[in-house]
């Protein structure tokens, strides 16, 4: 795959000329985001309903939209009040940045996991990006100012990384989720996040909260209804964790073996038509087609 190339969900359409003004350095980029973007929890800002809605906000052509409609076309690095930026998360964060840095030339791609540096004895669903530096894939979380984010547990944990822990005994599950005491983590969330990395390994940048293929079974149901156990043969989501991180390793053929089993099993990939389970309460379904 060519990092360089823009997704359906990172492209910013008529609305690359922004991203191509700014310096074409990862640390500007990175600052841009930030003054860009409000994380919809961390920032404990209230939003009212139509502004909390910002979350759902997938393809970084709609991102650029709503701020250049809110401040009336200024520069992506002119100053923007906390509370009136793009209400959105990690996931964005992420997402505008790897659009810059591709508009700029630089291979880049988000990486989902689950982060060791947000909370004690605790790995928080998270996403960051991924630029390639000439020598290297180099991770980088432009939400809390972190240059350089190792994929390790003690930085992010893949997700691939988590799973392969997790079904040989490594890890607790019950550490893994949305944040501590919070009823949204586990197995299954780490399973669905399994998925969730291969999507965007292939260029579907899908929200954390959509549901596709595998996923979390029943998605009008709440977390703490799912089932106590995973599915026993899961066999076919080892593979795709192995291969995860034999790509990572530069392994000859991983890339092509993951698209293969991305495209070809309708378990791993998501349809015309995804589920999104929105943590502002919305529920409905979303055409990625036409």
């Amino acid at each position: 795959m060519d990092w360089t190339q823009q997704t359906r969900f990172s492209d910013p359409g008529r609305h690359h000329g922004r991203l191509a003004e700014l310096p074409g350095d990862v640390a500007a980029i990175r600052a841009v985001v930030r003054n860009v973007t409000v994380h919809y929890r961390a920032s404990g800002i209230d939003f009212p309903p139509d502004r909390l809605a910002e979350i759902d906000t997938r393809w970084v052509s709609r991102m650029l939209a709503l701020d250049q409609e809110r401040f009336g076309g200024a520069p992506l690095d002119a100053p923007r009040p906390e509370a009136e930026r793009l209400v959105g998360c990690c996931r964005d964060a992420a997402l505008l940045t790897v659009a810059a840095l591709r508009v700029h030339g630089i291979p880049a791609r988000s990486r989902v996991g689950f982060a060791g540096y947000l909370a004690p004895d605790y790995h928080v669903d998270h996403v960051i990006a991924e630029y390639h530096d000439g020598s290297r894939w180099v991770g980088t979380d432009p939400g809390v100012e972190l240059a350089e984010v190792a994929l390790s547990p003690a930085g992010l944990h893949t997700a691939a990384q988590a799973w392969l822990a997790m079904r040989q005994g490594e890890i607790d599950p019950s550490t893994y989720g949305v944040g501590p005491g919070h009823e949204i983590g586990g197995p299954w969330m780490i399973l669905q996040y399994l998925t969730l990395e291969l999507a965007h390994r292939m260029g579907d940048e899908l929200l954390l909260w959509d549901i596709f293929g595998q996923g979390i079974p029943y998605a009008d149901r709440e977390w703490s209804e799912l089932p106590a156990d995973l599915p026993e043969d899961l066999t076919y989501l080892d593979e795709v964790a192995d291969l995860l991180l034999a790509a990572d390793e530069g392994e000859e053929g991983a890339e092509r073996k993951l698209r293969a089993c991305y495209t070809g099993d309708p378990r791993l990939h998501p349809g015309p038509t995804i589920r999104c389970v929105s943590p502002r309460g919305a529920r409905y379904n979303v055409p990625l087609t036409g």
